[in-house]
């Protein structure tokens, strides 16, 4: 209840501020969730400098309070900036990737996945999969799988991987006699997934975009319905006005709709060559750099 979620958070505060006074930090980040607002909190109210970083187009609601009284907001989408109060210190950072994700060649992904050179689309839905993809997508494959100017990465999630080649088999589709295309439930190294993509489709979660946005690769978008606060679909959205993806929401995803919008991206090669390079430009591969160059101008005028 409200109630309970007030004396919880008002219990935080008080042990949030016991701790901060007893270890003194130089600085309190702050990267939203219920966990961080007693602590960024309690780090205002006792003068040490606080940071928030929002990873979401959509600030989510404890960013979103906390925004007054933090000495700086760092954002990985520029939209972001006018959801939080006026007068706050907003700086577009991008989110951190891990280094592999820029450092792993083509050539290093092809020989890690075992795949042959070729324009190849990925799809991917999370690290559990997305069921209403990998269903949208048979239609796509029963459509389009005798192009062998295409190949497609289907990573499935594990939970379903079985159940869709079954589905596949249902569907006349025997992998045997299609080279181009490669199903498979889970990927350890996504950087080597990535570093092979010409096209990505899968969700809208703001690690995965950050990623495919600091490699350049244009997408098509699904958001998850039920992420908090709708944020995914605001995520594709950024990326939608910029130029940089299309997106389909999930009550509008099917199998004609999907196939209609991948012809409409692999049949028109500039296009997507033009959305590669805005999604370039809203990436930032060197987000850490930039955050911690805001932790540092904090700590030192302190």
């Amino acid at each position: 209840s409200t109630a309970v979620a007030l004396v919880k958070t008002g219990k935080g505060y008080f042990q949030a501020r016991r701790h901060l006074k007893r270890i003194k930090p130089a600085l309190v980040l702050g990267t939203g969730g219920y966990v961080c607002g007693p602590v960024v909190l309690a780090a205002a109210k006792l003068g040490i400098p606080t940071l928030l970083h929002e990873q979401n187009a959509y600030p989510g609601l404890t960013n979103r309070l906390l925004a007054r009284v933090a000495d700086r907001i760092c954002v990985t989408f520029p939209q972001s900036a006018s959801l939080f109060p006026a007068g706050r210190e907003i700086v577009t950072t991008g989110l951190p990737i891990r280094s592999q994700i820029m450092n792993t060649t083509r050539e290093e992904g092809l020989a890690g996945l075992g795949l042959k050179e070729g324009f190849r689309i990925l799809i991917v839905g999370g690290s559990q999969g997305a069921r209403s993809i990998n269903r949208a997508m048979l239609a796509v494959y029963k459509e389009m799988k005798d192009r062998t100017d295409l190949h497609w990465l289907h990573i499935t999630g594990p939970a379903g991987y079985e159940e869709y080649l079954a589905d596949l088999a249902r569907e006349g589709i025997d992998l045997s006699d299609y080279g181009n295309i490669r199903i498979m439930p889970y990927v350890h190294q996504m950087e080597q997934a990535l570093s092979v993509a010409d096209l990505v489709i899968g969700r809208a979660g703001a690690s995965f975009l950050a990623e495919i946005m600091a490699k350049g690769l244009p997408s098509l978008l699904i958001p998850y319905p039920f992420a908090a606060e709708n944020h995914q679909e605001y995520n594709a959205k950024a990326l939608v006005d910029s130029g940089a993806a299309m997106m389909i929401k999930e009550q509008d995803l099917s199998g004609v709709t999907l196939v209609n919008r991948i012809k409409e991206l692999v049949d028109h090669r500039e296009h997507l060559e033009a959305m590669g390079k805005e999604a370039r430009a809203l990436g930032n591969p060197k987000a850490v750099d930039l955050i911690v160059e805001q932790i540092m101008s904090l700590v030192s005028n302190r």
